[in-house]
């Protein structure tokens, strides 16, 4: 199978999970909800965000909001025609399935933005429906993003010889965001760890 084939497939495969995991989110829980999945430190905590990475807020407002979706849409054309410019110059495989990743996360989440507020109502004090019959609970372009993987790896007060934050009660690591986001996540971490040298090499 060709490298090419092999992407596609990626690609569609890591979409797919990415939407399924937050359909079935938004489809059977509430904001707020959460139930554990390993003990106390891995929770699936079901929250919305306007378009940010790992769950954080954006209080830009609906044209704000507008801007960034196009950015992201114009960002994520620009990462889709270097890989294909890696595809022509065959470069290594890592390299190309480490920028699908990152394609994969951007896609992921700008589907949200773009699709889910016209397709589900909103998720507070109620489970959400698909095309509900009143119309989703915003317009093209400014869904929110579903997020609900959360790790909260301790939880407690730190002890008091720590200078400055000794005694403050603290959630580690606090930050929620979905699947898509770990494909970003994952896709950088390759290229910094392991082909940094394709990029030197290609400046030198």
């Amino acid at each position: 199978m060709s490298v090419q084939k092999k992407l596609i497939i990626f690609i569609i495969a890591l979409l797919a999970i990415d939407q399924v995991v937050k359909i079935w989110i938004k489809t059977h829980m509430m904001i707020g909800d959460e139930f554990n999945v390993f003990g106390e430190w891995f929770k699936i905590h079901f929250i919305e965000n306007n378009g940010m990475a790992f769950g954080m807020a954006s209080e830009s407002g609906k044209t704000g909001k507008t801007l960034l979706s196009i950015f992201r849409i114009i960002a994520v054309a620009g990462i889709g025609w270097y890989i294909l410019k890696l595809l022509k110059e065959k470069a290594p495989t890592g390299v190309i399935f480490s920028f699908a990743l990152i394609f994969c996360g951007a896609i992921g989440n700008i589907i949200d933005s773009m699709f889910y507020g016209l397709l589900f109502n909103d998720s507070y004090s109620q489970i959400a429906s698909f095309l509900p019959e009143g119309g989703g609970y915003a317009p093209f372009l400014h869904g929110r993003v579903v997020d609900m993987l959360y790790f909260p790896l301790y939880e407690g007060f730190l002890p008091h010889w720590i200078p400055i934050w000794g005694g403050d009660y603290i959630v580690f690591f606090r930050p929620i965001f979905n699947i898509a986001d770990s494909y970003i996540t994952i896709g950088v971490i390759l290229l910094i760890l392991f082909y940094r040298k394709f990029f030197t090499g290609k400046k030198a």
